[in-house]
């Protein structure tokens, strides 16, 4: 909120100045009383009365020094023992011969009885200010001149001139006995400084009480601009040189200020010392600023700029612009407001507590505000149990706040919404902040430690909160035009924000309807840097993020408060815990454990330069020489995502040099001639098969695995016994606990299935047709092809076979050929050793 100093004081001074003038209209009127209570005037007045040709005239001396003079046409005695004078001008001295007042009136009459000097006319004052003309003579006239120059004497008495107070009023009484003058008529006054009045007075000189009945009101000049003060009562003591003012307004050019009860204290030199202001004290600009309280106190130097000012009660601070289409709006308010003054008077520090609040509202609705969808409201709040706010110089005399400390724990909270759309809240909060404001008292950048925390909702609903131990924001500006920042989603709240130090972050999706809530991400980190602009939260020294079952770190990892989705970049690691198929309700997909890592159970692991994690498909993707694997089981491709949904694994490639390849391990041992054997003859490990490819997927539902040539062309399958080329094939995984091993762990492979222009090679041997399946229970490969194009295996040593169905026995090397009968014919092979 935007404040002069000037204006604060403007009422003290004005006031005061009025109060003076007032005060020594009627200390006149006391020094008056002892030159007109004399007992039986008319024989007094012939004793000391000197006529000449225009009336007569008294003096009252002291000494060599002159009190006062009295001057008066005409003296008539009445009949009821009054007397009347005639055309009066009555000079009065100071004893030092300092001042020299005038009280001139047309008709005065003096009841001796009574004690009491009444003026039955109009009655002129003129009030020499005390200090502008010392030791003036008594003869001293302004324009006087000797010999035709001007004397010291003369200047004297034009300055004294300049500094006069000129008093109009009627039907004055001076009561001798209790020395009280009073009048009920207005007062008119004017100075050099301007004019103004009252309706009736009271004077006590004996106490030295002034009373100023009503209407008080007074027009001065101050720095070019007129300045008018209403009040509806106003009380001075001269002894203790206390001003009260009740209902006192201030008007003035760039606005107003006003106090229900106002006390003042004076110096002795006439400055103001401190105000005392009760039942509401308020300034008004004419900008829309406005700062009231229920009660203050104001401390002035010798020179009536003010030291140090105190608010209580509830101290508000309210003010409103607008320009081109933009409303903004200011609301600041705490229980107490202590306020410190530059030496020139010029408010510099605020210190506010018990509860400080400051709101600010902004409101566009220029034609680009209805093109972007609508009127943007933006506002922001401030609330801390302390906060100093630190002042500069404005444009035109005026101080506007440029930073700000708040203590006890601060919270800033903001909304954006834009048209009827929905409302995108904001949370900020330190238990200590510093803050700095721009232009139009906006808050633009802030600074919190301890418990720092940043929270922001997106229009959807999304909901993202993290903390950390030091917190720095910038605020976006309001728009001036009615264009918007970002989509009014937070963007229009929170610029950039960092977190450091023990980060924590939680990304909470919006809810849908008829669904069940969705899991949190979090994520922990050294450092988060929030982008307004982009909506993202960046995440780097050693971010760790977990989302239902997966856990992932790498070198940075980037959040988007929208959407939920993270994106994880360099040396990325993650690792999950697959639980039993079937065995757990249904659950989102955020839920779900990371799964679909070529069957199995136990933990997964995956590596990649990157990764990409969406929240509301629960599609997890890694590029970059990415690896996954489950103990025995893996798989190494450019790009592999899992659908936590759908329960699949999809690995790509499209570079020969780094094609997707896959390793499972068999369920039986049959086709290794190494591999350790049993008192039966079966391996009692199992081995391994190898797949490479362009695109691979896996389904745990189905338990299946295809692998296709894809951009690559082929498929590439190696056994222990035997390498085929085809262009796709099939493998089908045993069920959990079945023959898998330990607990079903290691999940193995049941079948493999090459199929489309299939070729195998083992031992020398090399056979071509359209499908290939292998049987890790038998060991056995079963190649066949179409009528016109049947299987036909090739042995250097033996020649060429061929039949409806070739059956390759992996343990003993032996080809059987299956006629279309239904028979066999078995040929025995030797294998080169």
């Amino acid at each position: 909120m935007r404040l002069t100093i000037e204006r604060m004081r403007l009422l003290v001074l004005t006031a005061g100045f009025l109060l003076l003038a007032a005060l020594l209209s009627f200390w006149v009127a006391r020094r008056w009383k002892e030159a007109v209570n004399l007992k039986e005037l008319p024989r007094r007045l012939g004793v000391n009365i000197q006529q000449d040709a225009s009336g007569f005239t008294y003096t009252q001396a002291h000494g060599d020094k002159t009190l006062f003079k009295i001057h008066a046409s005409k003296v008539v005695q009445l009949k009821q023992g009054n007397a009347l004078l005639h055309d009066v001008r009555i000079e009065l001295y100071g004893e030092d011969g300092s001042r020299v007042d005038r009280i001139e009136g047309k008709e005065f009459e003096y009841d001796q009885k009574a004690g009491k000097a009444t003026a039955t006319g109009p009655v002129e004052i003129t009030l020499m200010r005390p200090g502008v003309a010392p030791a003036i003579a008594p003869k001293a006239m302004p324009g006087q001149t000797a010999g035709g120059k001007a004397s010291p004497l003369t200047a004297a008495a034009e300055t004294a001139a300049r500094g006069e107070i000129q008093v109009k009023t009627s039907a004055l009484i001076f009561d001798q006995k209790s020395e009280i003058a009073t009048t009920n008529q207005r007062v008119d006054f004017s100075m050099a400084q301007g004019g103004g009045s009252s309706m009736g007075a009271t004077y006590d000189s004996q106490n030295g009480f002034l009373v100023l009945d009503r209407a008080v009101e007074l027009t001065t000049e101050r720095a070019g601009a007129t300045v008018r003060i209403h009040a509806r009562h106003g009380e001075f003591e001269r002894d203790t040189q206390v001003c009260r003012l009740h209902t006192a307004t201030a008007e003035y050019k760039d606005g107003q200020a006003s106090a229900g009860d106002a006390t003042v204290l004076f110096r002795e030199d006439g400055t103001a010392q401190r105000l005392d202001a009760v039942n509401g004290f308020s300034l008004a600009t004419a900008s829309g600023a406005r700062i009231a309280a229920p009660t203050g106190r104001m401390d002035f130097d010798e020179k009536n700029r003010p030291r140090h000012g105190h608010l209580e009660g509830g101290v508000a601070m309210d003010s409103t612009r607008e320009s081109a289409g933009l409303r903004r709006q200011t609301h600041e308010s705490s229980p107490t407001a202590e306020l410190e003054f530059t030496a020139q008077g010029e408010l510099r520090h605020a210190h506010l507590e018990r509860g400080v609040e400051m709101r600010s509202e902004e409101l566009s609705e220029s034609d680009g505000a209805a093109k972007a969808g609508g009127p943007l409201r933006v506002s922001r709040t401030w609330r801390s149990p302390v906060a100093d706010i630190e002042f500069r110089n404005a444009e035109k005399g005026q101080v506007e706040p440029s930073a700000i400390h708040g203590t006890g724990g601060v919270i800033v909270t903001g909304e954006s919404q834009r048209g009827n759309g929905a409302i995108a809240p904001s949370r900020l909060a330190a238990d200590e902040v510093n803050g700095t404001f721009g232009p139009e008292s906006q808050l633009t950048a802030m600074t919190g430690t301890g418990h720092a925390a940043i929270e922001e909702t997106s229009t959807t609903g999304a909901r993202q909160t993290a903390t950390g131990d030091r917190l720095e924001a910038h605020f976006a500006p309001p728009p001036s035009n009615g264009t918007k920042p970002g989509d009014g989603n937070g963007a229009a709240q929170v610029e950039s924000a960092a977190l450091d130090g023990h980060v924590t972050m939680t990304q909470t999706p919006a809810a849908k309807p008829d669904a069940p809530a969705e899991a949190p991400l979090r994520a922990t980190a050294g450092r988060a840097v929030y982008d307004g602009a982009g909506e993202w939260l960046h995440l780097t020294v050693n971010p760790r993020v977990e989302d239902g079952g997966l856990e992932l770190t790498a070198e940075k990892v980037d959040v988007s408060r929208a959407t939920g989705d993270a994106f994880a970049h360099g040396n990325v690691k993650a690792s999950w815990t697959q639980t039993a198929a079937g065995k757990a309700a249904p659950q989102p997909a955020s839920q779900q454990p990371a799964s679909a890592a070529l069957g199995g159970q136990g933990q997964a692991h995956a590596v990649s330069a990157e990764a990409q994690l969406h929240q509301a498909t629960g599609e997890v993707t890694f590029r970059g020489q990415a690896r996954m694997w489950r103990q025995g089981n893996s798989v190494a491709a450019p790009a592999i995502m899992l659908d936590r949904q759908r329960q699949t694994l999809v690995a790509r490639s499209a570079d020969a040099a780094e094609p997707v390849r896959a390793v499972l391990l068999s369920a039986s041992g049959a086709d290794s001639s190494r591999a350790p054997r049993s008192e039966a003859g079966k391996s009692t490990s199992p081995s391994v098969i190898r797949l490479r490819g362009g695109y691979l997927k896996y389904s745990d539902a189905e338990r299946k695995a295809t692998m296709r040539g894809g951009e690559l062309g082929t498929v590439v399958a190696e056994t222990a016994a035997a390498t085929s080329i085809s262009n796709e094939a099939e493998l089908l995984l045993l069920p959990p606990g079945n023959r898998a091993g330990k607990d079903g762990e290691a999940a193995q492979v049941d079948r493999l299935t090459a199929r489309g222009r299939v070729t195998v090679t083992s031992q020398g041997r090399r056979g071509t047709g359209e499908q290939l399946v292998y049987s890790s229970e038998t060991g056995e490969y079963v190649l066949t092809g179409t009528a016109s194009a049947p299987p036909r295996m090739t042995d250097p040593e033996r020649g060429t076979t061929t039949g409806e169905a070739l059956i390759f026995h992996g343990g003993d090397q032996s080809v059987s050929v299956e006629s279309a009968g239904g028979g066999k014919t078995s040929t025995e092979t030797t294998a080169p050793k």
